[in-house]
């Protein structure tokens, strides 16, 4: 499992123009689930991004979690994630995991986020979506499981 984190100051998701999600502070986090993964790395996953300190604190340091800033996460599934592209000029998907076990990872990521506290929005798994974000310092992490 892979997971890029984005710190944002607002993100959203559209399908086919329409709303299907949106955040105001917090995380954007695409989530590529790769062949193998199980709810172990989605256990891990929870634990990681709702614990993360990467707010600022009064002093202006990276001293806060999601929840000390009522953050909330926007969860995006995103299998190029798992592409490899070691050879050759076009992406292999081999390592990423068929849509019948990466949706129920997905959905699962996102029930776990709801379960720590935090307010979770969700992009529509398989579908081609718009992402919008306004990533805050810029702040990027990849959280690989």
């Amino acid at each position: 499992m892979r997971i890029v984190l984005q710190r944002v100051t607002r993100a959203s998701v559209r399908v086919e123009g329409q709303l299907v999600g949106a955040i105001e502070r917090g995380f954007l986090a695409l989530v590529g689930i790769e062949r193998g993964d199980s709810e172990d790395q989605v256990a891990k996953a929870v634990h990681k991004i709702s614990g993360l300190r990467v707010f600022a604190d009064a002093n202006g340091q990276m001293n806060l979690a999601l929840g000390a800033v009522d953050g909330s996460v926007l969860v995006v599934s995103q299998f190029t994630l798992a592409a490899r592209l070691d050879r050759g000029r076009r992406p292999s998907f081999e390592p990423a995991a068929p849509p019948a076990e990466a949706e129920p990872l997905v959905a699962s990521l996102a029930d776990g986020l709801r379960g720590a506290g935090l307010r979770v929005e969700m992009g529509q798994f398989g579908a081609e979506m718009a992402v919008e974000l306004i990533n805050d310092g810029p702040v990027t992490f990849v959280l690989e499981l």
